[in-house]
């Protein structure tokens, strides 16, 4: 069932919105299989920047990791400090000449663990025990739709040979 919409190029010169038809190929189940879709596509030639990959139903996903104590509040944070502190000791030593650069480069990773630790255990004790775990956030779809632009639903699907 041919739906329209409205895009905007993407040309910073030019901001013109244009109507074009969204024409469904085939639908699946995961982005991989999507992507192969197109892939198929792209090796017979067919003109794929007139397709596009469209996520639906989209959900969010909050994986667990495991408990966040407050050691493995510290460290966390450290070890994002000294990361930080590392690379602003590194760019503050290009500028050094002589062996001083190694004390700025162990200078800056020092400080900045010190401080990543301290902004870690702020955030930990201002949240005072809510959301007291690491996780990982993700936002998955539960079809993913290959849709051919411009009236090419057709000639996309006999290239899958689905029609």
């Amino acid at each position: 069932m041919p739906m329209s919409r409205v895009s905007t190029t993407t040309n910073t010169t030019q901001q013109v919105p244009k109507a074009t038809s969204w024409n469904t190929v085939a639908s699946y189940a995961t982005y991989l299989e999507a992507q192969g879709a197109v892939d198929h596509l792209e090796a017979s030639l067919f003109p794929v920047q007139k397709l596009e990959i469209v996520g639906s139903g989209l959900r969010t996903v909050e994986r667990v990791t495991g408990p966040m104590s407050f050691n493995r509040t510290v460290l966390t944070g450290a070890a994002s400090g000294a990361w930080i502190g590392l690379f602003v000791g590194f760019l503050i030593a290009l500028f050094t000449s002589g062996a001083v650069w190694l004390g700025l480069i162990f200078g800056g990773l020092c400080i900045g663990a010190v401080w990543g630790a301290l902004f870690a255990l702020s955030a930990h004790w201002y949240t005072r025990g809510h959301h007291n775990f690491s996780s990982l956030h993700s936002i998955v779809a539960t079809r993913y739709d290959v849709i051919a632009l411009d009236a090419l639903a057709d000639q996309a699907r006999s290239g899958l040979g689905l029609s």
